[in-house]
């Protein structure tokens, strides 16, 4: 017996053996942690949606609401009986769902024209002059800050002109500040609100997201911004979230090599609209309402940081490649030979 247990201690002396059972411990803390982080998801995931007329006010604002994860939003909330401010760049458009909304749910509806890249210049005071003109004596409980701008990407920084970053930045960054600091006021007064603001996993659960960087850059600003606000108006009844989603089939996405790599976890906005809505006031300031990206999240944090960035560096710049082909096609004068857009 004493042999056998000194045979034993001198097997788990053996630095393999250490090196096995640490990685054993190692795996086995991964994959608690990870269980625990899906299972909280899913208790918020199952808990029942709120009454968003009757918690925060009768009124939402939605910019970018003509078409994508915006528009699906849109419907969904006038589907629970909330009527709309809706925001955007071109009238037609902006008719468009508004008689749209009014026909299928009923509910009243404002459209307010507003070229958000025009945020912070001399053109852009009077749309915002008509934005403040809009919530002001409204019931506004709900503003969804989701117009964005992606292009230009698959880009080095030094091909692009500095003011298609300045335009970027105008969407991502100014407009979400403005279109927020124009409804909060009177969420204060009333004592209730929720402020969401579209991010993007790209900024959030992986490492880098080259040639998109600006992209990633701003979305990252908008998740800091709602963090601090999420802090500051909490007390003041006012819930304030970043939702963080991976890819959404939409045409922000159509061109990205690596949402066809990934398309098991891409969702269609109206799945996306579904979740996102039924998130409000619900989780911190940092969610991810889709199952499926929440999936793809818990995966991708057990990928080395450079693994990742290879994977992405190479999809986009075959995305690059296919963009580039696309443009010289477009450029090219008619001919009888197709070019092809093989990358």
């Amino acid at each position: 017996m004493a042999t056998h247990a000194f045979l034993f201690r001198q097997d788990l002396a053996a630095p393999g053996q250490w090196w096995f059972l640490s990685l054993s411990y190692l795996g086995a803390a991964y994959v608690t942690a990870i269980t625990l982080r899906l299972l909280a998801y899913l208790s918020l995931s199952l808990r029942r949606p709120k009454d968003l007329r009757r918690c925060y006010g009768a009124w939402a604002v939605v910019t970018g609401p003509t078409s994508g994860i915006g528009r699906s939003i849109a419907l969904e909330l006038a589907r629970r009986g909330i009527h709309l401010i809706l925001v955007d760049l071109d009238a037609a458009n902006l008719r468009e769902i508004s008689n749209t909304i009014q026909s299928r749910h009923g509910v009243q509806t404002k459209t307010v024209v507003f070229d958000l890249s025009l945020v912070s210049t001399a053109q852009g005071d009077e749309p915002l002059r008509r934005l403040r003109e809009a919530v002001e004596g409204v019931d506004v409980g709900v503003v969804v800050n989701n117009a964005g701008v992606g292009k230009p990407g698959a880009l080095y920084l030094h091909e692009v002109d500095v003011e298609a970053w300045v335009r970027m930045m105008r969407v991502n960054l100014w407009a979400v500040t403005e279109v927020t600091a124009a409804v909060v006021p009177g969420m204060v007064e009333r004592g209730r609100g929720a402020v969401v603001n579209i991010g993007s996993a790209s900024s959030e659960a992986i490492p880098s997201f080259p040639l998109c960087t600006m992209y990633a850059a701003t979305k990252r600003y908008v998740a800091q911004f709602s963090r601090g606000l999420h802090v500051e108006y909490a007390s003041k009844g006012i819930h304030v979230q970043c939702q963080a989603p991976f890819f959404v089939a939409t045409r922000l996405v159509e061109h990205f090599a690596v949402a066809r790599r990934l398309s098991p976890f891409t969702v269609t906005p109206d799945d996306y609209a579904r979740a996102a809505v039924a998130w409000i006031g619900h989780g911190g300031a940092l969610c991810t309402p889709s199952v499926w990206h929440q999936l793809l999240w818990c995966v991708l944090a057990a990928v080395p940081d450079s693994l990742i960035d290879s994977f992405l560096l190479r999809n986009h710049l075959m995305q690059r490649t296919l963009l580039q082909r696309i443009r010289a096609s477009r450029a090219a004068p008619s001919s009888k030979k197709p070019v092809s857009l093989a990358p």
